[in-house]
């Protein structure tokens, strides 16, 4: 029994005839921030949701403590529960309130109480700073407020692990930083997180673990020290030059 959470394993994933990604083998741990950086179109959106199996993988599997993830309805269900996810387009309910949004996985998937689903929203809004915003529809937010919203909805499921899909891409240049504030907090609190990400000070000031991803394969796995400062691979550098000179 590995002490990993989630490993991924010869993990390939075609649409056609054309491979997006190529036999990739990574594990998280708990506590663990892994960043996955890359040009568009590498392949990193398709590997979260491989991991989350809204893509379902070509070859390879996805094991969650060990055990592999079944491709039927309530054995997904229950896994993500477990493993959470955070869009770049926030999927919130538009006709819901941000307070209704919260509770809206605990009451029907978790079947939880309904004072329990009321006290996890309250404690996760405020965690994110969104408590005075309770009864606002998603329609009176702005982007990085409704992102935040995004993130208690998952940290009420109480997931094990909470992937990220380039969160801060949809939104004003402005609004980036407070939810890259609200990810550093949760980073500093323990929670295990994948995250997609074009935001490089971040990946490399947060994560524990960054991966450079190129044309579908992990050109590069290392703690971000050396991966920023020393990388191992030719392409890698080449990524980073152009990062470091825009």
């Amino acid at each position: 029994m590995s002490d990993a959470i989630i490993k991924v394993e010869s993990l390939r994933k075609s649409f056609g005839d054309h491979e997006v990604l190529k036999k990739i083998d990574f594990e998280i741990k708990k506590g663990e921030v892994i960043c996955i950086i890359g040009s568009s179109g590498s392949g990193k959106s398709t590997l979260l949701r491989c991991i989350n199996h809204l893509e379902t993988p070509t070859e390879g599997e996805i094991l969650f403590h060990d055990v592999p993830i079944k491709n039927t309805g309530r054995a997904l269900s229950e896994y993500r529960t477990k493993v959470g996810m955070v869009f770049q387009s926030f999927n919130l309910f538009n006709n819901m309130t941000v307070f209704d949004n919260c509770m809206s996985g605990t009451k029907k998937v978790l079947h939880l109480e309904k004072e329990e689903c009321k006290s996890r929203a309250i404690t996760h809004l405020k965690q994110v700073g969104m408590a005075p915003y309770i009864h606002a529809k998603p329609s009176q937010l702005s982007g990085g407020q409704k992102q935040r919203v995004a993130i208690a909805r998952a940290l009420c499921m109480n997931p094990e692990v909470l992937l990220f899909d380039e969160p801060t891409s949809a939104l004003d240049p402005e609004m980036v930083g407070e939810v890259l504030n609200v990810m550093k907090k949760l980073a500093s609190e323990g929670l295990t997180m994948i995250i997609v990400t074009h935001e490089m000070e971040f990946a490399k000031n947060v994560s524990t673990r960054t991966i450079f991803m190129d044309d579908g394969y992990v050109v590069e796995d290392d703690i971000p020290q050396n991966l920023f400062t020393n990388p191992k691979n030719p392409r890698t550098r080449e990524f980073l030059k152009r990062y470091m000179e825009s």
